[in-house]
């Protein structure tokens, strides 16, 4: 993979990148540096196909401290938030008696129904929540937020003070557990613990379809932990290569390419993180069950192809005739071939469908697959 055909290469804010506060032991580890969202990020340390068979087979972390991070806390919290947020956060609530919860990915949709963002909201305290989204989304989500959240409820944007880390793959639980933390029992729970010496908070999510966890702790505390994960063997540096290459064989989405402003949770296919009716309903609504009740016109699908890859922005065809668009897709390094996925006519959306898509000057013979491209994980 070069640098022009990774998604958002090239693309800082007002010619300034900022830097996460790794940026120097990025440096130091020989990583090729790339703009994204905003932030110089590593693209890749010893190579994308190297780095994505060690979270495969092993471990790898990821510098993730570029994300936002935001803390909404109050006696209205919850209600407010509720009203905000696509799912449903009362799944959060595991046991009243405790003050942590779960992690639960959601979407903000804006009154259109549009895809404002995707996110992570953890209940990371009483009456508190931590919410992460994508940093190229930061100002537009803190906006949101500020704007639509009661006088009564706290909202503190706490992106320059957390920082994130993402340790994955069939060895990072054990690994954690060296390092003396407690590794929550369960997919998709939260829990406090302490890797060398640092209090942090450890979910148990990831985005690269393998097991593992992912770290919050202070900004200047991270440096320490990143170089503790380091320090095993068994833990190898990853940059937003590999993570894009692990994150397309599970078929995740990925915010301002497989879903933006411009789409609505049916078309991207993400229903499942709607609760259409709890009680109060959400902020897009009404106009996402008017897409639901109608069916949507186009959905976005899985693509396979056994010669070529395909590129966001490439042209999807059926029988000659330009039908779609892919936006996003990649070389599998676990399957071998290309996969990607596309925005295609619903008519054209049912498994085993066959496309091409233009690649260069020749059409590539491909085939609606139902995500994810590859089943067999440490999940």
């Amino acid at each position: 993979m070069d640098q022009a055909s990774f998604p958002g290469a090239g693309d800082g804010r007002g010619g300034v990148l900022a830097r996460t506060p790794l940026y120097e032991g990025h440096l130091a580890l020989g990583a090729k540096m790339v703009a994204f969202a905003g932030y110089e990020m590593p693209l890749e340390y010893s190579g994308i196909l190297r780095e994505h068979r060690a979270v495969r087979e092993s471990a790898g972390v990821f510098d993730i401290a570029h994300m936002s991070t935001f803390r909404v806390f109050g006696f209205g919290a919850f209600d407010a938030l509720q009203r905000l947020l696509t799912n449903d956060l009362g799944k959060l609530h595991a046991e009243e008696t405790h003050e942590l919860g779960r992690a639960q990915y959601t979407l903000m949709l804006d009154d259109q129904g549009g895809i404002l963002d995707d996110l992570i909201v953890y209940h990371s305290g009483d009456l508190e929540y931590l919410i992460v989204g994508n940093a190229a989304n930061h100002m537009i989500d803190a906006a949101w937020f500020a704007e639509r959240l009661p006088d009564e409820v706290e909202f503190a944007d706490e992106s320059d003070r957390a920082a994130l880390l993402a340790l994955q793959g069939p060895r990072a639980i054990e690994i954690i557990g060296e390092l003396g933390g407690s590794v929550p029992d369960e997919r998709f729970k939260l829990g406090e613990a302490s890797l060398d010496k640092t209090p942090v908070l450890l979910a148990r999510t990831g985005y690269t379809g393998e097991d593992g966890v992912e770290i919050v702790c202070p900004v200047s505390r991270v440096v320490g932990v990143w170089r503790a994960l380091l320090s095993f063997p068994e833990v190898t540096p990853c940059g937003l290569g590999a993570r894009d290459t692990l994150r397309l064989e599970m078929g995740y989405h990925l915010h301002g390419q497989d879903m933006d402003r411009d789409t609505d949770p049916v078309s991207a296919g993400l229903e499942w993180v709607v609760a259409w009716d709890k009680p109060g309903g959400f902020v897009g609504r009404e106009a996402a069950i008017a897409v639901r009740d109608r069916g949507p016109e186009r959905r976005l699908v899985g693509l396979t192809l056994d010669q070529g890859i395909p590129r966001q922005g490439q042209a999807v065809l059926h029988d000659g005739k330009e039908v779609g668009t892919v936006t996003s897709g990649t070389f599998s390094p676990t399957l071998r071939h290309g996969i990607g996925l596309a925005y295609v006519p619903a008519a054209f959306a049912q498994p085993g469908m066959q496309l091409e898509v233009a690649i260069r000057s020749k059409l590539a013979a491909a085939v609606v697959t139902r995500p994810p491209f590859v089943k067999s994980t440490s999940l």
